[in-house]
């Protein structure tokens, strides 16, 4: 499959949602965010997970599943699956999507997190907490080393890569934290 990256800016978003919560239909505190690496949508910061639901709220999504734009319906489909109610995994049984939305919404999307559960990004600096011996390099890493420009190992999220003493290693990210 071929998918083409179509990076909307969040003007565009709030045009193409009509200035609303593509999940509740909220108008407060929105914001722009990424599902996939080509699907964005609008979320307020209840649906965003930054503030708490009111009892119900989640409801919404029944709504939010026959929109026509697939970005909103991936994203639907993702929240749904994290509800262990049967009402979300009804309505999440009987989506309508096509194909290769369906593809994408299935898609594992990996987090790396470092030691204190924060998420990691590509280019960001990490300190060891741990000597670490590196194999085959014949040195130990140490306790308080400063590994700048990271890699995210992409099919795995307990792995990144570094640069430490000149060698370019692996590292568990049970071991780092974000600097």
């Amino acid at each position: 499959m071929n998918f083409e990256v179509n990076v909307m800016t969040f003007d565009e978003l709030l045009t193409r949602s009509g200035g609303i919560c593509e999940f509740c239909g909220g108008i407060d505190a929105l914001e722009h965010v990424n599902v996939t690496s080509s699907d964005d949508v609008v979320l307020c910061a209840i649906c965003a997970g930054h503030q708490p639901a009111p009892s119900g709220h989640w409801r919404a999504l029944e709504g939010a599943a026959w929109s026509v734009e697939p970005a909103v319906q991936i994203a639907v489909w993702r929240k749904l699956g994290d509800i262990g109610e049967a009402w979300a995994t009804e309505a999440e049984l009987g989506m309508m999507m096509e194909p290769d939305v369906a593809a994408r919404a299935a898609a594992v999307t990996l987090v790396h997190k470092d030691a204190n559960g924060a998420v990691l990004a590509n280019g960001d600096t990490v300190v060891l907490i741990k000597d670490l011996p590196v194999k085959g390099a014949g040195f130990t890493a140490k306790r308080g080393t400063a590994v700048r420009g990271i890699s995210l190992v992409q099919d795995n999220a307990g792995h990144i890569e570094g640069r430490v003493e000149g060698q370019r290693i692996v590292i568990l990210t049970e071991f780092v934290k974000r600097k």
